[in-house]
């Protein structure tokens, strides 16, 4: 049986992270996670603790740095004591240098990159992935829809969460996988989730970043055990946050519902007619529905009457 993060105690993960790294087993993905930055092993352990550690010289799909800027320039910000970071894969750095307080969105990112960049055997949506009763819900959105947040609330309340951010389609078996990684929050959904659901671990809010004040929400257990398995696409909803607006799901064509996936698609171009294929398939199989909502508790009763009559 693999030996899992949280079996190491914070203490030695950041001694490993820091010299020369561990891996980390991310299905269906494997990470090679490397920091000097103490925030890095904190939040890892906090929100990657159930998650199974791999073999030193296990394959990795993807190795990942995120470390301390050094240079002339960067002494002169620690001692002005704003200190940066950088994140860098196989060696090579890929994203500007930010505050050292933003290292560990940093590996999230970092590994959004990665995937969206390499992992071409899926079709890789901007979208979340939800289970119930073996059928998966996907939530594709742009930023601002409200999609995390209703993500984060429905994976508190008897959905399995399978991803927030990226949706990966098998061509092969027509099947939804997801990464069981934590959900991201930012700003008023920050309070709104820690009122919503008390129980569940956060990481500290970080302020002051390009798209406001971030925290992360680990994901539930259940989800993480369950990390291999899949799910039958079963309905895609379109998710709008409008204040004050009843829960309310109306029909959506289904040539609006793929031409939104195409859009929300990293690697759509690259699988070129099997993309197309995959993604008319995927539509012709699920309901689809566009959903406004403004109150978390009935949001969550129109989805659970949704996954009751279908």
């Amino acid at each position: 049986m693999s030996t899992t993060l949280a079996a190491l105690g914070e203490g030695e993960l950041r001694r490993r992270l820091s010299s020369s790294g561990l891996t980390l087993r991310l299905p269906p993905f494997v990470a090679r996670l490397q920091s000097d930055v103490p925030r890095v092993a904190q939040d890892l352990m906090r929100l990657y603790g159930e998650f199974a550690l791999g073999r030193d010289d296990e394959f990795a799909d993807f190795h990942l740095t995120v470390n301390y800027d050094r240079g002339l320039h960067a002494l002169w910000r620690r001692l002005a004591g704003r200190r940066q970071a950088r994140f860098s894969t196989d060696g090579l750095a890929a994203f500007t240098t930010l505050p050292a307080t933003q290292a560990f969105h940093m590996v999230e990112w970092g590994l959004n990159w990665a995937v969206t960049a390499h992992a071409h055997h899926f079709v890789v949506y901007h979208a979340a992935v939800l289970e119930r009763g073996g059928r998966a819900l996907v939530l594709p959105a742009p930023p601002g829809s409200g999609k995390s947040t209703l993500t984060a609330a429905l994976g508190q309340r008897g959905w399995r969460l399978l991803s927030d951010e990226l949706a990966l389609l098998d061509p092969r078996d027509g099947q939804l996988y997801g990464l069981a990684r934590p959900v991201n929050l930012k700003n008023q959904a920050i309070a709104l989730m820690q009122a919503f659901a008390p129980g569940a671990v956060m990481t500290a809010p970080v302020p002051d970043t390009l798209k406001g004040t971030l925290s992360l929400m680990k994901a539930p257990g259940d989800a993480i055990s369950r990390v291999h398995e899949g799910a039958r696409p079963a309905w895609v909803v379109v998710p709008s946050f409008e204040p004050g607006a009843e829960a309310v799901l109306e029909a959506l064509p289904k040539a609006q519902a793929h031409l939104l996936l195409a859009d929300q698609a990293f690697n759509y171009d690259i699988h070129g007619v099997d993309g197309f294929e995959a993604t008319a398939d995927l539509v012709d199989r699920v309901d689809c529905w566009g959903f406004t909502y403004s109150r978390l508790d009935d949001a969550i009763a129109v989805f659970d009457r949704l996954a009751a009559e279908s």
